[in-house]
């Protein structure tokens, strides 16, 4: 299993004005579902930010998304190592299929691949 890509989730009421901000560091927007937007690097366009005001399919807004090439095996990993499991693999509407676990500090790990 390989990881393509970390992105941080940065909850955020004001995505208008964040999405501005974040302009301004020369980040352009790449993705928008209406509750997350996301922002890449023209240059580095694994170099990402979202923007979320809640995830609309799932019980909490992850703090961070990791995008690997196996998310089947992923989630077979964090099963088998007795990783909270806060969100169940599913395939999602927009293109994913995600889980989400939570690290030894409590936050949510949204892990994911494109279908």
């Amino acid at each position: 299993m390989a990881v393509r890509r970390v992105v941080p989730n940065i909850r955020s009421e004001a995505v208008r004005e964040s999405r501005e901000f974040y302009g301004l560091l020369g980040l352009e927007e790449v993705m928008d579902l209406g509750w997350i937007v996301t922002l890449a690097s023209p240059s580095s366009p694994a170099a990402q930010v979202s923007l979320v005001t809640g995830d609309r399919t799932a019980p909490v807004t992850p703090d961070m998304s990791v995008e690997v090439d196996d998310v089947d095996a992923a989630y077979a990993v964090m099963r088998r190592s007795g990783a909270e499991i806060v969100h169940p693999l599913r395939d999602e509407e927009w293109g994913v299929r995600r889980f989400f676990v939570r690290d030894p500090d409590g936050r949510v790990v949204n892990v994911l691949a494109h279908r």
